[in-house]
């Protein structure tokens, strides 16, 4: 695929390993956290990225990744997109964890909006939910060739059907399949406690994974 320029907001397991993958392919990579550039000296010094304000990191992105604990997300600054390229693809990569780090967020429990719903409604902007259940280790890990009989699929879901296949095409291009898991308020097939979050498998395991999760949140992934 065509080189872009990426945003990529949070610099912990998954944004550090996505930051390596990208520079790598050849990607024009910013990477922001909440504690300043100065702290991504090393990152990106080893990676060749560009370290930037959290409200710069979107500036000229063709994709932006979101991958900040959700308790963070209201406290992203307005406007965040703003300055991002016409048709920014926004990935979020969150997940809900009410008892170990988040806290209750009412409108997932008691309204039912699922996790990137809310991350969409809170940034304004629409998003496409994607790595949320990938181990961070296995971005630098497990990447495969097309076709390689044991390439990982990893699901992907949002409304914006461009954005969906700009993703998909990126993720490809990391060297993994994908899976479309529908529209955003489809995703709560792979929110954490089901069966597809955590899978490393590949299309079959990952497509009917998605199919048998249960509506539910499990009590373990409740306030």
């Amino acid at each position: 695929m065509s080189l872009m320029k990426i945003g990529i907001i949070g610099a912990g397991n998954i944004g550090g390993n996505l930051t390596r993958r990208l520079t790598a392919l050849g990607h024009d990579v910013s990477v922001a956290n909440s504690r300043g550039p100065h702290t991504l000296t090393a990152l990106a010094e080893e990676t060749g990225a560009t370290p930037v304000k959290v409200e710069e990191a979107a500036r000229g992105a063709e994709v932006v990744v979101v991958t900040v604990p959700m308790k963070a997300v209201p406290d992203l600054p307005p406007g965040l997109l703003d300055e991002a390229a016409d048709g920014v693809a926004v990935i979020d990569t969150g997940n809900y964890y009410p008892q170990q780090r988040d806290g209750k967020i009412a409108a997932i429990e008691d309204e039912g909006l699922t996790e990137s719903r809310w991350t969409a409604q809170q940034i304004g902007h629409t998003v496409i939910k994607a790595f949320n259940g990938t181990y961070a280790q296995d971005i630098l890990d497990r990447p495969r060739p097309a076709g390689a009989p044991d390439r990982m699929a990893l699901p992907v879901a949002g409304d914006d059907e461009v954005a969906k296949r700009v993703v998909r095409a990126l993720i490809d291009d990391l060297g993994f399949d994908t899976v479309d898991a529908g529209g955003l308020d489809d995703s709560w097939r792979q929110q954490p406690g089901t069966p597809v979050y955590g899978l490393q498998e590949g299309l079959g395991a990952v497509t009917k994974a998605l199919a048998e999760a249960p509506r539910e949140r499990p009590a373990d992934h409740r306030a």
